[in-house]
């Protein structure tokens, strides 16, 4: 009777740990699901090629830059052809330079000859040639990334930045009606850096982190009207920041709707 008494005992205290065992399981896994992200990102849909696309020259003297861009197929101020395609914001002025100092928003110009004030000091420099729909050409001569010092509007000293460095593109200003806020593209500039096993691109959308492993636009989906902040941080092989005095770099953007749309 007493044997009896602690086997019965023992199965309920048996039954019991299992019971609990498995409550305890369930309630690890439910606390490492992720929420679903309220933004996805996807490759960018393959767009014109300018292989032979180049600029050949830059130049800054008394506030003025002067940039000589090589004889190819790409031209500065025509419509990209396939920008009906691109489902994007486009520029109805069409192709362009982009001109990044550090951390600064691009500004876009559709001549190579240009005014522009530029602080006495050293800036990291960058400029791409860009489609109407603001996506940079990725060659190797459609670029020029320098670390410059400028006095009085005139450069008086220049070298090729050799670091790993990023540079933000787009998203970038206000962004009107269905067609242009479906989908967004986010593009940006890598210098000295593959993205794969040695570095990649965190994306912060609102707070929400995506991880980058390819260097390409991608379309951003999901965005809410009204503001949007996007960071995006170069990280090495090992997960950190990669030491720049320009990374990471955080953008706000504006979604409005259309009225006439309804």
């Amino acid at each position: 009777m007493r044997y009896s008494l602690i086997i019965g005992l023992c199965l309920v205290f048996f039954v019991s740990c299992k019971t609990e065992s498995g409550k305890t399981e369930q309630t690890q896994k439910e606390e490492i699901v992720a929420p679903p992200s309220r933004y996805t990102l996807t490759p960018f849909s393959p767009s014109q090629d300018y292989p032979d696309a180049r600029i050949e020259s830059i130049d800054y003297r008394n506030g003025k830059f002067n940039f000589e861009i090589g004889d190819s197929d790409y031209e500065l101020g025509v419509q990209t052809p396939d920008a009906g395609t691109k489902m994007c914001a486009n520029s109805d002025k069409g192709q362009h330079i982009h001109l990044i100092l550090g951390k600064d928003p691009y500004v876009a110009k559709y001549v190579p000859e240009f005014e522009l004030e530029v602080a006495d000091g050293d800036h990291q420099l960058l400029a791409f040639l860009s489609r109407s729909y603001h996506e940079s050409i990725k060659t190797a001569d459609a670029f020029v990334g320098l670390q410059i010092k400028t006095e009085n509007g005139d450069l008086v000293e220049r070298t090729p930045i050799t670091e790993p460095t990023l540079f933000y593109s787009r998203p970038k200003g206000t962004y009107i009606g269905k067609a242009n806020t479906e989908k967004v593209m986010l593009d940006f500039y890598l210098l000295n850096a593959d993205l794969g096993e040695d570095y990649q691109v965190r994306v912060s959308i609102n707070g929400e982190e995506h991880q980058l492993g390819r260097w390409q636009p991608y379309y951003i989906e999901g965005l809410p009207m009204g503001e949007n902040t996007i960071t995006l941080t170069l990280l090495n092989k090992n997960g950190d920041p990669v030491e720049s005095s320009i990374n990471p770099v955080s953008r706000t953007f504006t979604l409005k709707s259309d009225p006439a749309e309804g």
